[in-house]
């Protein structure tokens, strides 16, 4: 049997333990307490302003404006670039989720392509992540309807109106205007990354691209206050974006459809200049393209269509071609050899159809097979005669041919307010060498003389080297500006700028302009066929530069050729003679249509009273207008009834 034990208890001693643990207790949670109220007092009197400022961005944004974008007019007010509004459907990255499902649902509900898919995930990587990015561009009525339904399954995504560019005119303008696409990440290093922040174009060629900061504007911003789904509840505070200057170009948009219309089927090139001023009143490349292609992005097949297709749309050969001038060189030589005192008006030559320098063997013919008689500069001029310019071209040597070249602006870039420009070639012996690692022959001087061999131009250079001429050797730098219009409405125009003159003897410019007069006015003259009958006057040089070489024999068969060997046919002219307003080139590649009928039809439109009407709307016409040459009377339908010389 065990024993039993009994307990006693001390209460004094449980009581004081008891109220020592409780005192123990007491001051740890007064201490607690303390440390909490010291941490708010804290938070709310020192950190007061910045965890403010952190509560705040909780629901408020500070979101950049974009500005609307400067409108581009041609010289009469006719609108060549506007901004239209579309629906995009947009994804701020910082506020979905999961991105990656987000995209795949929203694929559910709306057509997106893999490259809207590319297009999207290189906006997310160029811009950050709290902005939007477009997903989907120009939704129709039906998908913004769609979305709306599901939007609240879809937090971080909205849809938002946008401005894009809209080319009214479409291809006729493209070569001029150019086009605005998706920025890159390489054009967005090199503009203000700030002003650029909320915008997802930019101009990519043309005028919208030289002059892309007058077009462009500032951006604005404004601080919003927002829901969980970052839709927006109200505006805070804003600073308004400052919109971009309108543009108004030299460009006659009636000169430029009536050129377009005479270009069209061909591959080639129509440039016209003021030569009173250098404006370019038209600057025509066929075949063109439609710019609003690329207004919301182009896909990948075809921007490679576009680009490597027949005709290579994509290639503006009024300024970035290349070509021999053939003949139409042949008046600025003529203006060498006089001014250079290496021939006078009463030098001349026997002309047998043929040519061959003192020792060579090599016979370098004429385009008449039995020659032109007893021939001076300016018959030579007029009747194109090979063989005295192959004579003057030896007679001046090749760097004194180059220099008279060079003085009207050939070799080089005409500073146009383009980007891309080629600057051709003027060849010489230092060139070759650098360029060929050969040597430079008497043969490569001759062929020079008639604007063959190594020497290329643009139409370009045509253009402004025939105003040169029309102003007797006062040059003026070509533009496409004519005025700015600033945003808030004040108008600047665009002064012309002068270059260095070719200075040659009066008595010299007479002879060789008369002498290019008769070229149209002359029986004799290798354009008389195309101007019988004109209301105007003209001088001008007709000029076809071979692709492909024939026997002198055998030229009656170039037409059995493949046309991409067939003869490249050229032409400059200016009118009226006495007073010129306008100056022309044209060049068509592998031509089944001489130059010079097209020129024809092109002055026809521009000395017609149409020409003079109330400017065209965006349809084309002045209230319907319809087609430009047969309202002008022009020889449209009758053009094939010449025979190209």
């Amino acid at each position: 049997m065990k024993d039993n034990f009994l307990t006693f208890k001390d209460p004094r001693r449980e009581s004081a333990l008891f109220k020592r643990r409780l005192l123990f207790v007491i001051v740890i949670i007064i201490l607690l307490i303390s440390g909490l109220l010291a941490r708010l007092a804290y938070l709310q009197l020192y950190e007061h302003k910045i965890y403010t400022t952190l509560a705040r961005q909780n629901q408020m944004n500070l979101m950049p404006l974009e500005p609307n974008r400067g409108l581009i007019y041609d010289r009469n007010g006719v609108l060549l670039a506007e901004n239209i509004p579309v629906f995009d459907l947009v994804i701020t990255p910082s506020a979905v989720p999961n991105l990656e499902d987000t995209v795949k649902n929203l694929q559910k509900l709306i057509p997106i392509s893999d490259d809207d898919l590319r297009q999207f995930y290189r906006a997310v990587k160029l811009h950050r992540h709290f902005q939007p990015a477009i997903i989907r561009s120009k939704l129709t009525e039906e998908e913004v309807a769609r979305f709306s339904v599901e939007q609240y399954h879809f937090p971080g995504v909205a849809i938002v109106a946008e401005m894009i560019r809209h080319y009214p005119l479409g291809p006729t303008f493209a070569q001029v205007i150019g086009y605005e696409g998706r920025i890159s990440a390489k054009e967005l290093e090199s503009v203000d990354p700030t002003n650029y922040s909320v915008t997802n174009f930019i101009g990519k060629i043309g005028i919208e691209k030289f002059y892309e900061t007058l077009l462009h504007g500032s951006v604005g911003n404004q601080q919003v206050e927002s829901d969980a789904t970052g839709q927006i509840i109200r505006v805070i505070d804003r600073t308004p974006p400052v919109g971009g200057s309108n543009l108004y170009l030299t460009i006659d948009s009636k000169l430029q459809m009536a050129a377009e219309q005479a270009l069209a089927g061909q591959r080639g090139a129509i440039v016209a200049i003021d030569p009173r001023n250098g404006e370019v009143l038209a600057l025509v490349s066929e075949p063109s393209y439609d710019p609003n292609l690329f207004a919301a992005g182009i896909d990948k097949d075809t921007f490679k269509e576009l680009q490597t297709g027949e005709g290579q749309p994509l290639f503006n050969r009024a300024i970035h071609g290349k070509y021999p001038p053939g003949s139409t060189i042949k008046p600025f030589i003529a203006l060498g050899g006089l001014s250079n005192g290496v021939i006078d008006k009463n030098f001349s030559i026997h002309d047998p159809g043929w040519f061959k320098l003192n020792d060579s063997t090599h016979i370098y013919h004429d385009d008449a097979r039995w020659g032109h008689g007893t021939v001076n500069v300016a018959k030579a001029v007029m009747v194109s005669c090979d063989t005295f310019f192959y004579t003057l071209a030896v007679k001046l040597g090749i760097l004194q041919l180059d220099d008279i070249l060079q003085r009207f602006g050939f070799g080089k870039v005409t500073g146009i307010d383009l980007y891309g420009e080629s600057s051709g070639n003027i060849p010489s012996p230092a060139w070759k060498l650098h360029a060929m690692g050969k040597s430079w022959y008497p043969g490569d001087t001759v062929i020079s003389g008639i604007g063959q061999g190594f020497m290329q131009v643009t139409p370009l250079q045509m253009a402004v080297g025939a105003a040169t001429l029309a102003a007797h050797g006062q040059r003026w730098l070509p533009h496409l500006l004519y005025r700015v219009q600033s945003p808030q409405g004040n108008m600047e125009t665009i002064n012309p700028v002068a270059l260095t003159p070719v200075a040659i003897d009066k008595e010299h410019w007479q002879l060789i302009l008369d002498a290019m007069e008769s070229v149209a006015d002359d029986p004799s003259g290798t354009a008389y066929r195309y101007f019988q009958g004109a209301s105007y006057t003209v001088a001008a040089k007709t000029g076809t530069a071979q692709v492909f070489s024939l026997k002198n024999n055998e030229k009656d068969k170039a037409q059995l050729l493949p046309e991409y060997l067939r003869d490249n046919s050229l032409f400059i002219v200016f009118a009226p003679v006495d007073e010129p307003r306008i100056a022309l080139a044209v060049m068509i590649q592998n031509s089944s249509i001489p130059a010079a009928q097209i020129a024809r039809t092109v002055l026809d439109y521009y000395f017609s009273p149409i020409s003079k009407q109330p400017p065209l709307d965006a349809s084309g016409g002045e209230n319907g207008g319809g087609n430009l040459l047969n309202r002008a009377g022009g020889a449209v339908d009758g053009r094939n009834a010449f025979s190209q010389k």
